[in-house]
């Protein structure tokens, strides 16, 4: 950027989603998600900047141009001039772990900060949430990545409108992961027939989950709702069975054909990322949040 613009730097988190049930509104701010996920120590770095020299808002992801309908809502509903995003994603895209979610809330608190919006942190996260849902890029990440940790999503929305969080008590831990590919979440969830699986299988995950509130479990839950939904690849499989027979927990990162897998009892983290290496490059995280 031109050293004469004003620009603003936040970071937001990345997510991956276990398990969720889908809460329909027409209203995008009660329309969301309840379910569980991880936050991540890795994210999204947005860039903001205004400036008399940007006629157009424009935004880059990874140094390219970028449609990004999420963030363009956002700005679209918070700036009151042009703005230029320069969005950097040490997560992968499109791929489950709510790249889309942390782009926009980071996105969001730029342009508290950049227009003087006097935005509470809740009210931040609405604004992203609601871009979030408008442009089809997720349901519930971004009320995670705000919270950190192993997040419990009891209620949909942001808590400005009745959105209820909790939280596995764990210490930090790593996640390991293989993204395969892309999944469209607005594709996947515009099929009446993988969401009537969603809603039934999502349901019995979180109330399994609650009766013993571990990692372990939401892994194992997590597993189980991934099965149920039968999006999983021939590859995710083949890596999650490869996890599960030298001892840990493995599951799909939803929505996106990945994998994510911790550690068990009986194995190391280096164990996992040797196992899951021979399926495609592994990238570990610990897990933002937790003591």
């Amino acid at each position: 950027m031109d050293p004469k613009q004003e620009c603003v730097t936040c970071f937001a988190p990345g997510h991956i989603t276990g398990f969720f049930t889908i809460h329909e509104n027409d209203d995008p701010a009660l329309k969301g998600t309840t379910g569980c996920g991880i936050v991540l120590n890795r994210g999204v770095t947005a860039k903001v900047g205004v400036g008399p020299d940007i006629k157009e808002t424009e935004i880059f992801l990874n140094g390219s141009k970028n449609q990004a309908p999420v963030t363009s809502h956002l700005v679209a509903s918070l700036a009151s001039e042009p703005v230029r995003i320069e969005s950097h994603a040490d997560i992968p895209v499109g791929c489950g772990f709510g790249a889309s979610g942390a782009g926009a809330l980071a996105t969001s608190y730029c342009l508290n900060d950049l227009f003087s919006l006097g935005l509470t942190q809740n009210e931040v996260v609405e604004a992203a949430h609601i871009a979030e849902v408008v442009g089809g890029g997720g349901l519930g990440d971004v009320e995670a990545q705000a919270q950190g940790g192993i997040v419990i999503r009891k209620r949909p929305a942001p808590v400005t409108k009745g959105g209820l969080l909790d939280r596995i008590v764990s210490p930090s831990f790593s996640v390991h992961c293989v993204a395969l590919g892309k999944l469209s979440t607005k594709t996947t969830l515009a099929d009446s027939s993988v969401t009537g699986k969603i809603n039934i299988a999502g349901k019995t995950a979180m109330k399994n989950l609650l009766q013993s509130p571990t990692i372990e479990e939401f892994m194992r839950q997590s597993r189980s709702f991934s099965f149920e939904l039968d999006l999983l690849s021939k590859g995710a499989k083949d890596i999650i069975e490869a996890v599960e027979n030298v001892g840990g927990f493995a599951s799909q990162a939803m929505l996106g054909d990945a994998v994510f897998a911790v550690a068990g009892p009986g194995c190391t983290d280096a164990v996992i990322r040797d196992t899951m290496s021979e399926f495609g490059t592994v990238f570990s995280s610990t897990i933002a949040g937790t003591y």
